[in-house]
């Protein structure tokens, strides 16, 4: 842990957003230094209880987008949370939910209230769908997303689709979460002004993967078929004794690679030195080439790889990642001693800004941590304390 002050050392982010693509970008803040005030219903984000845990409701992966934050355990129906609210939203630069909208106005926090309050907050809203849509009341998570953006991938023999292994939409989402709220507080910091924001999830995901993916249906009409060949075409390359995975793309790189494979006849046979040829030809490329990499073992083709300058990198497990190298030696992964979980193995925050450095600057809060620190900030006295906490309107414990 550490005490160096980030980009946003001096912003409160009261962040209302439970499982991963809201904790994903406040967190984010986090790391750069915002104040970032996690609230929580008496029974905590259900991102706590997801995934293996040493302690219920400290599962690694809450650990893993939460440090960073205090905790208040807040029960924003009950009638006596409206004070709570109020000196938050006063205390507040920026508010982030990913609580649909029209619950959220039923909390009484919805724009119109909250702007009333704070007339220069930034008010973010993370929804599944854009709110202008027919899908606007629709519930959202990853899977879901992912299958409505066009994002699930069609390898299989049959074309089933099938969701890459990881939740790409939730962490897609939650950095452009972060970029909106850090534009926005730019803003206001030129103006004066807060504004309302909404960051949809299935819009970006489809924006996202649009990049590439229109393909020929770029234009109107179509040019040609939706998708990007060289991407269609990308597999894992099976070498003598393992996988390799490996990407000539300039017209030298490819007369590099082909010369020193003695395929350099390939050149002229796929019009390599064109990258329009080229292009049109990369299904058969990328099939000689794997049949090429078959001849020699992994570390033969790093060798020679590494000697010609080819982009290259044989294939990490998950549980490989802390030997890497090169990670190690960029001390991506660091341990770290969490009050209650002992020691835990995080990824560090990996931009790197040589005058406000983004760090890990404390552990993910237990739920209701911080409820009774965060209260004293606000000026509530000993005795409206102990009333909140004897009415159950907050959970959490004196120091």
């Amino acid at each position: 842990m550490t005490d160096s002050k980030g980009a946003l050392t001096g912003y409160r982010i009261i962040d209302l957003t439970s499982v991963l693509f809201g904790p994903m970008g406040t967190q984010q803040l986090g790391d750069w230094g915002a104040d970032v005030i996690k609230v929580e219903t008496l029974d905590g984000d259900l991102w706590r209880y997801t995934g293996t845990a040493r302690t219920r409701g400290m599962s690694g992966q809450f650990m893993a987008v939460n440090r960073n934050k205090r905790s208040i355990a807040l029960d924003l129906k009950h009638s006596s949370a409206e004070v709570v609210v109020t000196a938050l939203l006063k205390s507040a630069d920026a508010l982030v939910s990913n609580v649909r909208p029209a619950a959220l106005a039923r909390l009484g926090l919805g724009y119109d209230r909250c702007h009333a309050i704070k007339p220069d907050l930034v008010y973010v809203e993370a929804t599944g769908f854009d709110q202008t849509g027919p899908w606007a009341d629709r519930p959202a998570f990853d899977d879901i997303v992912q299958a409505a953006s066009g994002f699930a991938v069609t390898l299989t023999d049959d074309n089933t689709p099938e969701l890459p292994p990881s939740l790409l939409a939730d962490k897609i989402c939650g950095l452009a979460l972060t970029s909106a709220v850090t534009a926005a507080l730019l803003h206001r910091e030129r103006t004066g002004q807060g504004q309302r924001i909404e960051v949809p999830m299935l819009e970006t995901l489809a924006a996202f993967n649009a990049v590439e993916a229109l393909g020929g249906y770029a234009f109107e009409p179509p040019e040609g078929d939706a998708g990007y060949a060289r991407v269609r075409e990308r597999r894992a390359a099976q070498t003598r004794d393992g996988w390799i995975a490996l990407l000539p793309y300039s017209e030298k790189q490819w007369c590099d690679f082909l010369t020193a494979v003695d395929r350099a006849d390939w050149i002229e046979t796929f019009g390599v030195r064109d990258p329009v040829t080229r292009a049109a030809n990369i299904d058969r490329l990328y099939e000689g080439m794997r049949s090429v990499i078959r001849e020699r073992s992994t570390a033969d083709w790093e060798q020679l790889l590494s000697a010609i300058d080819i982009p290259h990198a044989r294939f990490s497990r998950v549980e490989e990642l802390q030997r890497h190298p090169h990670l190690r030696e960029s001390g991506l992964f660091v341990h770290s001693e969490h009050p209650s979980e002992g020691t835990i193995v995080q990824a560090r925050p990996t931009t790197r800004f040589n005058k406000s450095p983004a760090a890990i600057r404390r552990p993910a809060p237990r739920l209701g941590e911080h409820t009774v620190e965060i209260l004293e900030e606000l000026g509530l006295d000993d005795r409206q304390i102990d009333a909140l906490l004897k009415s159950n309107a907050v959970a959490g414990e004196r120091g």
